[in-house]
């Protein structure tokens, strides 16, 4: 039985990522012998965690990396996010033992220090790709990273050495859609070291008996680059407006949302804050349908996933890869940033018969797509490459 170690450095406020990378772990350890080993970005020490900055290393984590290695003895180390506590150290830590890495790039912020800070990142209501850290030198002086001259250095600098990693080292790349690959191919990358391999996801164990209520729901992440203030406007403009619209999650936007929509004013908007998966997922199936309207691009919305299984219609932007995960002559994708296109898309919400039968459609190709046996198919035979 093949051995992999598994790396993943927790976020601070949990969040699709963290979910897909549990719930791939659970897949793999079925066919697989699995070790995990986690980081989180806590480092109670001021000074190291400086230096992490400066150095964009860690020798814990360098560390505890290689007294793993050395005691499970891996066939392969199955990488994701490293950012920052991990460090470029876990890499530094399997190329010395000669472990092959395959890498999951489940993002984009290898290449764009502005996935938190919209500021300067948004030029005309469309995304902003004029520097990324190939071409960065806009990246400083627009101090793209939290509003910071500094920060938005040193994380360039971190980036930078990322992505040359990334590039170079490692065995394989792995990315969620295809919209994706063809991104990393246009800068530079080797097509032959990158696959396409989503985010696997169970099916809920929800309670069937269940009523569907004029409902629409947003969760994730609460933040700018969400585009959830601009939903619940356009929301409040449509024909469904007298619907409930629910927000759940956490983030550094969840109080300004909560200001701009005060539930003495707005009695049918609940900003809900967080709640666990399971609740979540229960709010879900009694609801109509879910929608994001993000100003990004986006790897693989775990919401909207979840949605399509539990029969449920998504509303999003047709930036990025998402349409991938639906089927063909999707009627409820928007043009990103055309918001009166995302109105025509929420009026479509009152036809409940195009509804029910499209969350239907949705449940079939999902559940397909993100077929069990269909991804270890699919992993086993990224593992039994034999490209150098």
């Amino acid at each position: 039985m093949k051995k992999i170690l598994v790396i993943h450095n927790r976020y601070q406020i949990t969040g699709g990522e963290d979910i897909a990378v549990t719930n791939e772990v659970e897949l793999l350890k079925k066919y697989y012998e699995v070790r995990t080993v986690y980081f989180d970005n806590t480092l109670k020490n001021f000074l190291l965690q400086v230096l992490s900055f400066l150095t964009n290393s860690n020798s814990q984590s360098y560390h505890r990396i290689e007294n793993e290695l050395i005691e499970f003895e891996p066939d392969f180390a199955y990488v994701h996010n490293t950012w920052f506590k991990a460090s470029l150290s876990v890499f530094k830590a399997l190329k010395k033992h000669n472990i092959k890495i395959i890498l999951k790039l489940h993002n984009f912020r290898y290449n764009c220090t502005s996935t938190y800070s919209l500021n300067t990142h948004l030029n005309n209501k469309k995304i902003c790709l004029a520097c990324g850290l190939v071409k960065n030198k806009y990246s400083i002086f627009n101090k793209y990273f939290v509003d910071s001259y500094i920060k938005s250095f040193l994380v360039i600098r971190y980036g930078k050495k990322y992505f040359n990693v990334i590039k170079n080292e490692v065995f394989k790349i792995l990315v969620l859609t295809k919209f994706h690959k063809d991104y990393l191919i246009n800068l530079g990358f080797d097509q032959s070291k990158i696959d396409i391999f989503p985010n696997y996801l169970e099916n809920p164990e929800i309670d069937s008996n269940y009523s569907m209520k004029k409902q629409i729901v947003y969760a994730g992440r609460i933040s700018e680059e969400k585009g959830i203030k601009e939903l619940i406007e356009v929301f409040l403009e449509s024909e469904i407006r007298d619907w409930k619209f629910s927000v759940i999650g956490e983030g550094p936007a969840l109080e300004e949302l909560r200001l701009q929509f005060p539930k003495i004013k707005y009695k049918n908007i609940s900003i809900l804050g967080a709640k666990s998966n399971e609740e979540t997922l229960k709010i879900i199936s009694n609801s109509f349908a879910v929608a994001i309207a993000t100003k990004l691009f986006e790897g693989q919305p775990t919401l909207l996933c979840e949605a399509s299984i539990l029969n449920k219609v998504s509303i999003f932007p047709d930036s990025g890869g998402i349409l991938e995960f639906f089927p063909n002559n999707y009627r409820f994708a928007f043009k990103q940033f055309d918001y009166s296109d995302l109105l025509k898309k929420l009026n479509l919400l009152s036809n409940t018969e195009l509804v029910l039968s499209q969350g239907v459609e949705n449940n079939v190709f999902i559940s397909e797509y993100l077929n069990e046996d269909r991804q270890i198919s699919k992993f086993e035979k990224i593992l039994n490459d034999k490209r150098k």
